[in-house]
C-alpha cells in the first residue's frame, strides 16, 4: 500500500539528512496523508502552533503527493509555493523512487496531466465557486495553511459597489439619472454622520437600508448591469420589504443571508458598499463533495475533532488528527494578577508602567522584544513614551530593526511577518485578541449569534482569539523566550482557564524577578 511505501522511503530520507529540522510526526503525517489519497477520504490535521510557524510538517505531505500514482493539487499562498519548489521538492525527488511532473498555475494544465499542480488559494477558490473545468471533480487537493481558510472564501465571496459604479448605473438607467445621483448624495451624506472607527467601515443602517430601497424601486430593472443586479438580488434579504427580483430565473435558489456593509475615504468624500455571506457552510458542503482534501493547519481548535471550525465550513465527515505540542516548546507566561481590566479608566496608566517595567528588566538580555497591541491610540501612545527613553530601538511596524529592537505592532502586522523577524526573547501582549465589535464582519456575525439565541462569545469571538494568540506566541516558543499576557481577564473571567489551557505547555510566573531575563540570556548562549 502507498502508506507502507511512503513510511518506508520517508524514513530512509530522515535518516539520511544531517542536521535536518526534527519532528517527531513526519512519519504519522505522511501516512494519514498517503491513506487520505487512496482512500478518497478527508482529513483535518493539526499540526500545532510551533509546526506551524517553522513549516517543518510540509516534508511529510510533499513525499506523500510525490509518490501517490495519481494527480494532486497543493493549494498554498505563494511564499509557501516558492518553498515547496525551491527546497521541498527537489531535497524529496533526489531521494524518494517518485519521477512526477510539477507545475504552477491558476489551472489543471489538461486531461492528461497526471502529475502535481500548486496554486493559490485565491486561484483554487475561484475556480470552485464560478462553477467551470478550472479543476476538475475527483482530484485529490492538499490545502495548507487553513487557519486563514475563512479569511480566503469570505474575500472571494465578497462583492462590492465601487464610486465608479454608480456611473455605469446612471449610463444603463439614464431616465432615473436624477434619482441614482439624489440616492448618492443622500448615502454620502448618511454614512459620513458615522462616528470615526479604527475599520473606517460601518454596517449598512435602517436609513441607508430605506435610501437604497427607494432607489431600487425608481430603477428599470431589466437595463441594470450584472454587478447591480448581483447587490440588489442580495439586498432582498436585508430589506423584507422589497418585492422579488422582477424576473429571477427559473431555477435560482433564494439568495443565502448577507452581510452589507460601507467603506469610506473620508479624504475624498467617497464611499463604497459591500456585502458577503452570512454563512459559509451551506455554500461550501458541496464544494467539499467535488473531491477529496486534506485540510492542514496550525492550532484551530482546542478539540481534535474541531467541530466549530468544521460547522462554520460545512466539513461533514472527515478524519481529524491533532499532534500534542512538545514540553521543550513550553513558554514562560507572566500574567499579573492586580492589573485593572482592559474595559476600565485604569487600565492604560497601568499597562504602559508595566511595559516599562519588563523592557527595562530586559534591557541586558540579547533579542527583540516585540508588544502586541491591538488599539491604535494606544498603540500610539506606547510606541511615543518608550521612543522617547530607549530612542532608535523603538519601531512601529518595521521589520528593519536594531538587533536588541523594540517592535511595537499590532496583531495582522506581526501575524503577516513573523516569519522575516528574528524570534523574540520577550512578548509583551497588551489585551485578548477578542474580535472587535466596531468590525462590521464581527458585529454583524454576532448579532446573527444573537438572533440564533446562540453563545456568541464561546461560538465566536473566543475560539478565533485563541487561534490567533497561540500563532502570535509560536515564534516565542522557539526561542523559549517570556511571554507577558498582561490582560487580567485571563485570571478573573471563567474563560480563562481556557486561554491558559490553549497556550500550555507553559511554565507560570506571578511575579517579576530581575534575574529572569538573565536566567534566560545564559541559557539560549548554552
Amino acid at each position: 500500500m502507498i502508506e507502507a511505501e511512503v513510511h518506508f522511503s520517508l524514513h530512509n530520507f530522515l535518516r539520511s539528512q544531517a542536521g535536518f529540522p526534527s519532528w517527531p510526526h513526519h512519519l504519522t503525517m505522511a501516512r494519514l496523508v498517503a491513506r487520505a489519497l487512496r482512500l478518497g477520504r478527508s482529513a483535518l490535521i493539526q499540526v500545532g502552533a510551533v509546526c506551524g510557524y517553522q513549516g517543518r510538517y510540509r516534508t511529510s505531505f510533499v513525499a506523500s503527493a510525490l509518490m501517490w500514482h495519481g494527480p494532486v493539487i497543493i493549494v498554498a499562498q505563494e511564499a509557501v509555493q516558492q518553498l515547496l519548489l525551491r527546497v521541498e521538492i527537489p531535497r524529496l525527488q533526489q531521494w524518494l523512487p517518485a519521477n512526477k511532473a510539477i507545475r504552477t498555475g491558476d489551472a489543471w494544465p489538461s486531461a492528461q496531466f497526471q502529475g502535481l499542480l500548486l496554486t493559490s488559494p485565491e486561484a483554487w477558490l475561484k475556480g470552485q465557486f464560478t462553477g467551470g473545468s478550472c479543476f476538475p471533480q475527483g482530484i485529490p487537493t492538499i490545502i495548507d495553511g487553513v487557519d486563514d481558510l475563512e479569511d480566503w472564501v469570505r474575500d472571494q465571496l465578497t462583492q462590492d459597489i465601487q464610486p465608479h459604479d454608480w456611473e455605469q448605473l446612471m449610463l444603463a438607467c439614464p431616465n432615473q439619472a436624477e434619482a441614482i445621483r439624489e440616492a448618492q448624495i443622500q448615502l454620502t451624506h448618511e454614512l459620513f454622520q458615522h462616528p470615526v472607527n479604527p475599520y473606517q467601515c460601518y454596517l449598512i443602517s435602517q436609513p441607508e437600508i430605506e435610501i437604497l430601497s427607494r432607489l431600487y424601486l425608481a430603477l428599470d430593472q431589466a437595463n441594470l448591469p450584472d454587478n447591480w443586479k448581483q447587490f440588489w438580488q442580495q439586498f432582498q434579504t436585508l430589506d423584507e420589504n422589497l418585492p422579488p427580483p422582477a424576473s429571477p430565473a427559473p431555477s435560482s435558489p433564494p439568495a443565502p443571508p448577507a452581510l452589507f456593509w460601507a467603506t469610506i475615504a473620508h479624504r475624498q468624500g467617497l464611499f463604497s458598499l459591500h456585502y458577503a455571506p452570512m454563512e459559509l457552510g451551506e455554500i461550501l458542503s458541496p464544494l467539499w463533495r467535488r473531491q477529496p482534501v486534506v485540510l492542514i493547519g496550525s492550532a484551530i481548535e482546542p478539540e481534535t475533532e474541531a467541530p466549530l471550525f468544521r460547522q462554520r465550513l460545512g466539513l461533514e465527515d472527515l478524519t481529524c488528527l491533532k499532534f500534542s505540542a512538545d514540553q521543550a516548546e513550553a513558554i514562560q507566561l507572566y500574567v499579573p494578577y492586580k492589573l485593572p481590566l482592559p474595559n476600565t479608566p485604569e487600565f492604560q496608566a497601568a499597562f504602559i508602567h508595566k511595559v516599562r517595567t519588563l523592557v527595562c528588566l530586559s534591557a541586558t538580555a540579547p533579542g527583540l522584544t516585540v508588544v502586541l497591541v491591538g488599539d491604535v491610540p494606544l498603540k500610539s501612545q506606547v510606541a511615543t513614551i518608550l521612543a522617547s527613553e530607549f530612542g532608535s530601538r523603538v519601531q512601529v511596524e518595521k521589520t528593519c530593526l536594531d538587533e536588541n529592537g523594540i517592535l511595537i505592532s499590532g496583531w495582522e502586522f506581526w501575524r503577516e511577518h513573523q516569519q522575516v523577524l528574528p524570534a523574540p526573547h520577550l512578548l509583551i501582549i497588551a489585551t485578548l485578541p477578542l474580535p472587535s465589535l466596531e468590525n462590521p464582519l464581527v458585529a454583524g456575525r454576532v448579532a446573527r449569534y444573537k438572533r440564533s439565541h446562540q453563545d456568541w462569545f464561546r461560538l465566536y469571538l473566543l475560539p478565533t482569539a485563541l487561534n490567533e494568540l497561540q500563532r502570535a506566541i509560536a515564534p516565542v516558543r522557539e526561542s523559549q523566550g517570556i511571554v507577558a499576557l498582561l490582560d487580567s481577564r485571563v485570571v478573573n473571567r471563567s474563560y480563562g482557564a481556557q486561554i491558559l489551557a490553549a497556550l500550555s505547555p507553559l511554565a507560570r510566573i506571578n511575579y517579576l524577578d530581575p534575574n529572569l531575563f538573565s536566567n534566560t540570556s545564559e541559557e539560549n548562549s548554552a
